[in-house]
């Protein structure tokens, strides 16, 4: 485990998402993280027990914020913030936009994937990794929440792996729901075939 990282402010926040779902959250930063980023921890419900549910979630501007439909980032955020309200844990929002290649870059990777290439090949084709994520400051933060024994909400095993790399012990894994449409359809393939997500599509 690298340098532990301790919490800088908590605050709390009402939240409510264009569906009209409503919820309430306690936002929380840090001092020393690994990156120095600026992610925020959102408590949700209560979350003490032995295993606390946490989403790590990687920042969608398109997505998130604007509903693209190209990927199912918004839709999966939606869920996890209900889901975590009702049992209590922790949404990690992590500062990866376009899993970590930056938002310019993944708008030029859209203008490929328009051309043919998938979600992973254009990264590829712009000379950046397919997947350049790292967890180790979300490792960072749930210790410093004190939950080093957590229930992930996730699809995608590289999460979990990083996690359990930094000591975090992953008591179970709660699959997200499947948020497929006629324009995402092939970006969702595409993270099945190449990172083993766990997601169920139809042929």
């Amino acid at each position: 485990m690298t340098d532990t990282a301790t919490v800088r402010t908590r605050v709390r926040i009402p939240l409510q998402f264009p569906d009209g779902y409503r919820a309430t959250a306690e936002a929380i930063t840090f001092h020393g993280l690994a990156d120095g980023a600026e992610h925020l921890a959102l408590a949700l419900g209560e979350p003490g027990g032995d295993a606390p549910l946490v989403r790590m979630h990687s920042e969608c501007l398109t997505g998130d914020v604007f509903g693209s439909a190209r990927c199912d980032c918004g839709p999966q955020l939606r869920e996890a913030v209900e889901l975590i309200s009702e049992v209590g844990g922790y949404l990690l929002y992590l500062r990866q936009e376009g899993r970590g290649i930056g938002l310019y870059n993944k708008l030029d990777a859209y203008a490929l994937q328009d051309g043919g290439l998938d979600t992973y090949a254009a990264n590829t084709a712009l000379g950046l990794p397919e997947d350049g994520r790292d967890y180790t400051a979300a490792a960072q933060m749930l210790t410093a929440l004190g939950a080093t024994r957590i229930t992930l909400l996730t699809n995608n095993p590289d999460k979990a792996g990083q996690l359990r790399a930094q000591g975090v012990d992953i008591a179970a894994l709660h699959r997200t729901g499947v948020f497929a449409t006629e324009t995402n359809l092939h970006y969702l393939r595409a993270k099945v075939a190449h990172t083993g997500h766990t997601i169920s599509l139809a042929s």
